[in-house]
């Protein structure tokens, strides 16, 4: 994995996780299965994260029987929580049209266009 998808990885686990809790309450493996399958982010990332947006107070959690075995941990995104998520996307989506207006057309403009040799200088008349 490259660098770069790590950090951003990193930098938009906690939107994700907030976007998958609007949606319904989940346990923490849950929630996690759902990343890795998304994301491909590894189940011990979800733990740590959890405690931070609780201690952040984005989460909530309360206990819920399970029918295989003991109660589990279930987390619910509080109003503090919605107010971070909408903030993110609307960043989110700022941010990601800012880098596809940079990078589109790209790779195809640079295998058409003439690279300039390191120290040369283009200027158009």
């Amino acid at each position: 994995m490259s660098e770069i998808e790590v950090q951003l990885k990193k930098g938009v686990l906690g939107l994700c996780v907030l976007a998958l809790l609007s949606r319904g309450n989940s346990y923490a493996y849950e929630i996690a299965s759902r990343m890795a399958d998304a994301v491909d982010m590894g189940e011990g990332t979800i733990y740590p994260l959890m405690r931070r947006m609780q201690s952040e107070g984005l989460v909530t959690t309360y206990l819920e029987e399970s029918p295989s075995g003991p109660p589990r941990k279930y987390y619910r995104i509080t109003e503090t929580g919605r107010s971070r998520l909408t903030a993110q996307v609307e960043e989110w989506r700022g941010f990601t049209a800012a880098v596809d207006g940079l990078i589109d057309g790209a790779v195809t403009a640079s295998s058409e266009e003439p690279q300039s040799q390191e120290g040369e200088t283009s200027h158009e008349a």
